[in-house]
C-alpha cells in the first residue's frame, strides 16, 4: 500500500528544491504563471528540463495548448513574487516587474536564471502533467537563487 499524503508531504518537505516562476502566453496574448517548486533538468543531449503542474490548476490548459514555456528560476530578492504567483484568483501579472523575454514569453529580468522552452512531451502523472520542454533559449545572471525547504523559503548555503 503506498504512503499516505500527509507522511509524502512532510518527507518532501526535507528535500530542498528551487522556486521558479513558469509562465506562457496563450494566442489570445493573455499571460498564465505559477510559482512552483518542482522543477529539475533531465538531459543534457538534447537540453531538457521538466515542470510539475496540477491538473487542477487555473493555469493547467493554457500550459498545455500554448507549446512552449519560460521557466524563470527566481533570486533569494524574489520572495514577493513567488508568494503573488503562488496565490488563485489574483493577477499574477499586476506589478510591472514582467517583460517579453526570450521566445515572446513573459519573463522576470531580475531573475537568477531563465530557460525557453517547447513543449517536447506532455506525461500524465497521478494528479499533475509533467511538462518537459526543449530549451531553446538560456539566461543566466548572477544572483543568490531562492529555494524552498522545510515550508519555507531560503537560500542555498556553502560549506567551505
Amino acid at each position: 500500500m503506498p504512503v499516505g499524503p500527509n507522511a509524502f508531504t512532510r518527507a518532501l518537505a526535507q528535500v530542498p528544491g528551487p522556486v521558479a516562476v513558469i509562465t506562457t502566453i496563450d494566442d489570445d496574448g493573455r499571460r498564465w504563471g505559477f510559482t512552483g517548486s518542482a522543477f529539475c533538468s533531465v538531459s543534457l543531449d538534447p537540453p531538457l528540463v521538466l515542470v510539475c503542474l496540477a491538473r487542477t490548476a487555473s493555469t493547467h490548459a493554457a500550459f498545455q495548448r500554448s507549446g512552449r514555456y519560460l521557466v524563470n528560476v527566481l533570486g533569494e530578492h524574489q520572495t514577493d513574487v513567488a508568494l503573488r504567483f503562488a496565490k488563485s484568483g489574483s493577477d499574477r501579472f499586476s506589478a510591472d516587474d514582467t517583460v517579453s523575454c526570450e521566445l515572446g514569453l513573459p519573463g522576470l529580468l531580475t531573475a537568477s536564471a531563465r530557460l525557453a522552452c517547447t513543449i517536447h512531451q506532455l506525461v500524465d502523472a497521478g494528479d499533475h502533467t509533467i511538462l518537459i520542454g526543449l530549451v531553446q533559449e538560456a539566461y543566466s545572471a548572477d544572483h543568490v537563487p531562492l529555494t524552498y525547504w522545510n515550508r519555507a523559503f531560503g537560500r542555498p548555503a556553502g560549506l567551505g
